[in-house]
């Protein structure tokens, strides 16, 4: 599988079904939630596919709240989720998210972008590919620059930001929310 293959898909019902045996093999669209994130997206999917699909280009921001790291619910941002596609199907999600007018993240959202590829999918370089697709669509929202962040350990997803012409910014704690966790911070400007 070469990287150039790696392409963005809008969420529709034609894919979904790649999306949910993706779902079902073990990965999860969430990180830090992990299966319990696969889980509920499961469950929202058998409830409604259609929201859970309208949901993946959410512009205007709004629909059920989210669920973070410590299990307390926010309001949604305006988003857009692109399913990361290979030859083979679904191999992760990538999303952009961002304040209504562009302003300042709320403190709980750790940066623009947040993407996680299927552990059978990781070192292909797809999540390089999918970043570097994503940021023209950054721009076309209206986005001058996105901020980026990883755990201090997390050396793959650093070298991703990198290849995109990411920019280190140092150090931040990511506040109560994470149980104040050490990460880094990167910008791209756009």
């Amino acid at each position: 599988m070469t990287p150039g293959s790696t392409r963005l898909l809008q969420p529709s019902a034609e894919t979904l079904p790649g999306h949910v045996d993706a779902l079902q093999r073990g990965w999860s669209p969430d990180n830090v939630r992990g299966a319990a994130a696969a889980q509920e997206a499961l469950q929202r999917i058998a409830a409604d596919a259609d929201a859970y699909l309208a949901l993946t280009d959410n512009p205007q921001g709004g629909g059920p709240p989210v669920t973070l790291a410590d299990g307390s619910q926010v309001q949604r941002l305006p988003s857009l989720t692109r399913w990361i596609w290979d030859d083979e199907g679904c191999v992760g999600a990538i999303n952009l998210r961002w304040a209504q007018g562009h302003g300042p993240l709320p403190a709980h959202v750790l940066g623009h972008v947040g993407y996680s590829i299927a552990p059978w999918k990781r070192r292909l370089g797809h999540a390089t590919r999918a970043l570097g697709l994503l940021l023209p669509q950054a721009r076309a929202v209206g986005m001058a620059r996105v901020e980026l962040t990883t755990d201090l350990d997390n050396e793959p997803s650093q070298r991703v930001i990198l290849a995109n012409g990411g920019v280190p910014l140092g150090e931040f704690d990511k506040g109560p929310v994470y149980g104040h966790k050490r990460g880094l911070r990167f910008a791209i400007e756009l």
